[in-house]
C-alpha cells in the first residue's frame, strides 16, 4: 500500500512507529486523529505529512454536518488550523492544506466542496510518487556506479506517498543497474535510519551498511563516500535547508573532506515566502523521546535530567552543493536557480 491512502471514508496510513518490528495500518475517522498521527509521528515525511493533512481537511469537509457553504467553511478553517499546528517546520502540510481550501473557495454548493476537497487530496497523493520518480531520475545522473553514498534519516517510500526523495534517487540508479552501496546512519533520537531506512532498503534489496551517528565523520574523513544525500522538510528563498537534526553537521563534514552534499526534494518543499534559515521555526520535541530510550535494560539518562530536543537544523546554503528536485537541479547562485525551477511550469 501507499505511506498515505483514502480508503472506504477513511485515511489509512503506515503506522511508522512500530516498524521494523510491525507492520500496522492505522485507519483514521476525524481530522484531530489525522493531526495527532503526525504530531506523534504515526506518519513522518514532508510529502507524506502534506498528503495526509490534505486528506485530514477532506474527511473534516465529507463529515461536517453543515448545510450551507458558511458553516462548512467554519468547519474547513478549524479542521486546517488544528492540522497546521501539529508539525511547524515541513512546509508541504501547510502548502496542502493552503491548496485544497484554495480549491474549496472556487465552490459555492456544500456538496461540490466535500467532492472537490477530496478529488485536490487525491491529487497531491498522486502527483506526489510521480514528482518523487522524475526528481530520482535527475538525481540518479549524479550517482557513479560502484558509489557510496551516506543518507540521513529516512527519505523513502515511507516518508512520501510512494517512492521516495533521496532513497527515490538510489532507488532509481539501483532500478538502472547501477552498483550502489548506502551507509545508513542511525538518526537519533527516534532511529529513523535504522528502523526505516534499513527496513526499506531490505525489501528493495539495495546494499547497506548501518553505521553509527558519530561514525560519519569517520567514513566522509577516510574517503569512504562518494556524496551525501539527503532529504528536506523547507528550503528557504537562499538555499538554506532545514531538515532533520544532524543534517548541519553531516553538511559541514561532506565540506571539509570534498563530498558533494545534496538535498532532495519536491518543488513543494521550497519556500520562497521565507528568506533564510534563520526565518524557519525548528520544532522541539518532548523530552521522553530521548530519555525513555533503554540501553541493556537499563534507562540512558538520570531521573529528572533537562533535554533539550530540537527536531531540525539548518544547513546554510554555502556547504549545499545543489539541490535535487523534480524539474532539475538547482545550483549556486540558489537565491536566482530556486526561484526559476519554482517558476517552471
Amino acid at each position: 500500500m501507499r505511506t498515505v491512502e483514502w480508503n472506504e471514508e477513511r485515511v489509512c496510513l503506515i503506522d511508522q512507529r512500530v516498524l521494523p518490528a510491525e507492520f500496522r495500518v492505522l485507519r483514521l475517522e476525524t481530522p484531530e486523529e489525522v493531526a495527532r498521527a503526525i504530531r506523534d509521528m504515526a506518519v513522518r515525511g514532508a510529502p507524506a505529512i502534506g498528503a495526509a493533512a490534505a486528506f485530514g481537511l477532506a474527511l473534516a469537509a465529507r463529515r461536517s454536518r453543515a448545510a450551507d457553504r458558511a458553516g462548512l467553511w467554519r468547519d474547513l478553517e478549524e479542521a486546517a488550523a488544528i492540522l497546521r499546528a501539529a508539525r511547524p517546520t515541513a512546509v508541504n502540510l501547510a502548502w496542502a492544506l493552503e491548496r485544497v481550501l484554495r480549491r474549496c473557495a472556487a465552490e459555492s454548493d456544500p456538496d461540490a466542496i466535500r467532492g472537490v476537497a477530496l478529488a485536490e487530496a487525491q491529487a497531491i497523493a498522486d502527483e506526489d510518487v510521480e514528482v518523487n520518480r522524475r526528481l530520482g531520475e535527475f538525481g540518479a545522473a549524479l550517482i557513479p556506479d560502484g558509489a557510496t553514498i551516506l543518507h540521513h534519516c529516512n527519505t523513502g517510500a515511507l516518508a512520501t506517498v510512494d517512492y521516495g526523495t533521496a532513497l527515490g534517487v538510489i532507488r532509481t540508479a539501483h532500478e538502472q543497474g547501477k552498483r550502489v552501496h548506502v551507509l545508513v546512519d542511525e538518526t537519533r533520537p527516534l532511529l529513523q535510519g535504522a528502523r526505516l531506512t534499513a527496513w526499506e532498503l531490505q525489501q528493495l534489496g539495495i546494499p547497506f551498511t548501518l553505521i553509527a551517528d558519530n561514525a560519519a565523520g569517520h567514513f566522509l574523513r577516510t574517503g569512504q563516500v562518494n556524496l551525501v544525500l539527503v532529504g528536506a522538510d523547507r528550503v528557504a528563498a537562499n538555499g538554506d535547508v532545514a531538515n532533520k537534526i544532524g543534517t548541519y553537521k553531516l553538511a559541514v563534514a561532506a565540506k571539509e573532506n570534498g563530498v558533494p552534499f545534496y538535498p532532495c526534494v519536491p518543488t513543494s518543499t521550497i519556500d520562497l515566502s521565507t528568506p533564510t534559515g534563520d526565518d524557519i521555526p525548528i520544532e522541539e520535541r518532548p523530552p521522553e523521546e530521548v530519555t525513555d530510550l533503554v540501553f541493556r535494560g537499563m534507562p540512558i539518562a538520570p531521573s529528572g535530567v533537562r533535554v533539550a530536543n530540537p527536531a531540525f537544523d539548518v544547513t546554510p546554503h554555502r556547504y549545499v552543493t545543489g539541490i535535487i528536485t523534480e524539474k532539475g537541479i538547482a545550483y549556486p547562485p540558489f537565491g536566482v536557480s530556486l526561484r526559476r525551477i519554482v517558476e517552471t511550469p
